[in-house]
């Protein structure tokens, strides 16, 4: 067991300075780093994976990173983990903090990796999935999955400038198609994928003459929700031209509240667009981009592969379930076996907690609260506040003696096979 400093990326459309919770945490962590109140601080790497090995935060461990650790002492991870994913710890935790919104984004299930990679190694740097999950640690809003054919025919009623990119003879079939469920995935494949391939200057001169419209309806004083217009006008003026801001008419806009969750499987569309989160996923980055990106685009391999079911956008919320030993512990455990998240509360009442050993490595991150934490598998105690992250050797226990008065709010990644 040992403390961690873990690796910050900066990309562009992370919250800026002190205003992102990446940039609070790891100045927590650690009093002495210098946060540029200019800078974005858009995602914390807690793992191993090779962009973003954290550093052992212990000199007198002689492994560097948590990487040459988990090669040098492969039994750490667990039995289990260490031969279903050959000596790898099977999942990237992290912290991210949106203020621009992400591409529009789908990720590849296993076999597809495969194939991509293969073919297109350059923009598809790995063969593994990449099923991913966030959880909410201020409001979070993202898209996710298809709406209800209901909303996407409403929007093409509304919305002319939606309407002309999808065409009449698909948007037809669309509404000819509600209550049949396997004609439906069919007729909003051909939608989306009309929309997607429409010729650049088509879709610039409608999403203008749309913007235009919304934006003098709203200086008017007019309600634009039947165009999505507030998320419309934000979008566009974050990426101006970008086919991205019409996937508003097809995508749930899902509004998270802390502690509420999000999980994305394979061939999911979605979109990160504003808030702060934990986020854990499987060790890849395979992504395939829809759009609000200045990035590489492959439409056919996106229109073939996505999930054209449609869906509530409150089915997107997955939930947690309380531990039934432990009632500070709640278990957000998707349907893959790469990773799981365990939200661990513990009350201002509780001053000794233990982290109970599970059978695989995680890794643990404290929100709020401090401790000591001392176990028998450290080399010291170890103090912990706002920002420390730990890693935790399977089956090996972490007794917390709590200091903070409110108690303590941390995460746990791990992998439950």
């Amino acid at each position: 067991v040992f403390p961690l400093s873990c690796v910050v990326q900066k990309y562009a459309w992370g919250k800026v300075g002190l205003d992102s919770e990446v940039a609070k945490l790891v100045v927590s962590g650690d009093p002495l780093t210098v946060i540029e109140d200019d800078k974005p601080y858009a995602e914390l790497w807690m793992g191993a994976h090779p962009k973003g090995d954290a550093l052992i935060k212990d000199n007198r461990i002689s492994q560097r990173t948590l990487g040459q650790w988990i090669a040098d002492y492969p039994g750490c991870l667990g039995s289990k983990v260490k031969d279903t994913f050959q000596g790898q710890l099977p999942f990237l935790f992290k912290v991210l903090s949106v203020n621009l919104a992400l591409s529009i984004q789908a990720h590849p299930n296993r076999e597809l990796a495969v194939r991509l990679h293969a073919q297109f190694p350059e923009h598809y740097p790995d063969s593994n999935h990449k099923p991913e999950m966030a959880i909410a640690l201020t409001p979070f809003e993202g898209l996710c999955g298809f709406r209800p054919v209901e909303e996407i025919v409403g929007f093409l009623k509304s919305v002319p400038e939606f309407h002309a990119l999808v065409g009449n003879e698909a948007a037809e079939e669309l509404q000819s198609s509600v209550g049949d469920a396997g004609r439906v995935s069919e007729t909003l494949k051909k939608c989306f994928t009309r929309m997607m391939n429409c010729e650049k200057k088509v879709f610039v001169d409608q999403l203008n003459m749309l913007v235009k419209r919304v934006s003098e309806e709203a200086a008017a004083g007019k309600d634009t929700s039947g165009s999505n217009g507030d998320l419309l006008l934000r979008l566009h003026s974050q990426f101006p031209g970008d086919i991205g801001c019409f996937s508003i008419y097809f995508l749930n806009r899902i509004m998270l509240e802390p502690g509420e969750a999000m999980f994305l499987g394979a061939n999911e569309p979605h979109a990160y667009l504003y808030g702060d989160c934990i986020e854990c996923m499987a060790c890849s980055d395979n992504t395939v981009r829809a759009g609000l990106t200045p990035k590489y685009i492959d439409v056919s391999t996106l229109c073939e592969m996505l999930n054209y079911s449609p869906a509530p956008a409150s089915s997107k919320i997955f939930p947690s379930v309380r531990d039934a030993s432990d009632p500070c512990v709640f278990l957000y455990d998707p349907p893959v076996p790469d990773f799981t998240v365990m939200r661990i509360q513990i009350p201002g009442s509780v001053k000794q907690y233990t982290v109970a050993p599970i059978d695989c490595a995680g890794i643990l991150l404290v929100v709020t609260g401090e401790a000591t934490a001392a176990s028998a598998a450290a080399l010291s105690d170890m103090a912990l506040r706002r920002g420390s992250v730990l890693f935790i050797s399977a089956n090996e226990s972490v007794a917390l003696h709590i200091t903070s008065p409110a108690g303590m709010l941390l995460f746990r990644a791990c992998c439950l096979l």
